[in-house]
């Protein structure tokens, strides 16, 4: 993996991500109050940590998070990674229509396709009007032929399995799971570091649609839904799975580096840390302090040195790590 050369701790400190704005035809024109954005473009999802994020804080301010990521991957993901890349690619969805209904292939296929990986990801859900649901795999019974002919009729939706859904719940999206967003809901999604979306139907937009490869991403029954969490001693676990861990981390005045470590874990590797509520602030002896206001998120490097986060009111922190299949967790 390339490296800029040895640098010391501080040069990898914990660092805050500028949030990069994606347009999309089924989002909002005002995300207030949840992020400041006003344009003429609709907004579908912010992306927190997309290549094309920039680095708000630190002695590497100003630089896209691809190219840092390639240039210090070890410094940001420590030795045992498989790949240069950021392997996780954490959004927050904001739906004014419902999205396409669609299905993410996963490696196996994304591969015979070209591509590196394909997607699995899940939903935390920051908030969520009464009723709210999402559409999470196919109802009992449903045949691929059936969905192919529902999609020429357009009645597919007839087919899709409703998940109601409220604030603080995780659902998990199997690769090759049929799925939908719905609106009434804003939610935090982390996947595997990929935009692979086949889309099936797409409710008359002028959109392409992907139903070859779609149906052949498919799986008829797939392990998506919602996931209980598990409350432990000094954190809640809200999901473990295949690509990755979401914790949320109480902080009660302030919590060290060390107590934000899971037991067991091997050597350091990259997390990120979200302020899913209120505000934070990352501090330590060796750089300076790094703000971390309400849905922000900042990453903590591999080769970073030790620090704490302190609560500046309402920390809702949640702290987001990566897995990569084959390398123990």
């Amino acid at each position: 993996m390339a490296e800029t050369g040895h640098s010391p701790t501080s040069d990898w400190a914990p660092f805050r991500v500028e949030p990069y704005y994606d347009p999309r035809v089924w989002g909002f024109n005002d995300l207030r109050p949840w992020y400041s954005y006003v344009g003429a473009e609709p907004i579908g999802e912010v992306w927190l940590t997309g290549d094309q994020c920039i680095v708000a804080t630190g002695p590497h301010a100003g630089k896209p998070l691809g190219a840092l990521f390639s240039e210090a991957s070890e410094a940001l993901l420590g030795p045992g990674a498989p790949s240069a890349e950021s392997p996780l690619l954490i959004k927050v969805i904001f739906a004014r229509e419902k999205l396409s209904v669609q299905v993410h292939p996963d490696d196996t296929l994304a591969r015979k396709f070209g591509e590196p990986h394909g997607k699995t990801e899940c939903w935390y859900v920051l908030s969520a009007d009464p009723g709210a649901q999402v559409a999470v795999g196919l109802k009992p019974g449903v045949t691929l032929d059936q969905v192919r002919e529902e999609i020429h009729s357009g009645t597919l939706e007839e087919s899709l399995n409703p998940l109601p859904i409220s604030a603080g719940d995780v659902v998990l999206m199997d690769a090759g799971t049929v799925h939908a967003i719905w609106p009434g809901s804003i939610l935090l999604e982390t996947q595997q570091n990929s935009d692979l979306t086949y889309r099936l139907y797409d409710y008359g937009r002028p959109r392409e649609l992907h139903i070859e490869k779609g149906l052949e991403a498919v799986r008829l029954t797939t392990r998506s839904g919602r996931i209980p969490r598990r409350e432990l001693v000094d954190r809640t676990l809200l999901i473990d799975e295949k690509y990755f861990r979401l914790e949320r981390f109480p902080v009660s005045g302030s919590r060290s580096s060390a107590s934000l470590r899971a037991d067991g874990d091997p050597a350091r590797s990259l997390a990120w840390l979200f302020a899913a509520g209120g505000a934070g602030r990352i501090t330590g002896p060796d750089f300076q302090a790094v703000d971390l206001p309400v849905r922000t998120i900042a990453a903590v490097p591999a080769a970073s040195p030790e620090f704490a986060v302190e609560d500046l009111g309402g920390l809702d922190l949640i702290r987001i790590t990566p897995h990569w299949p084959g390398v123990t967790p």
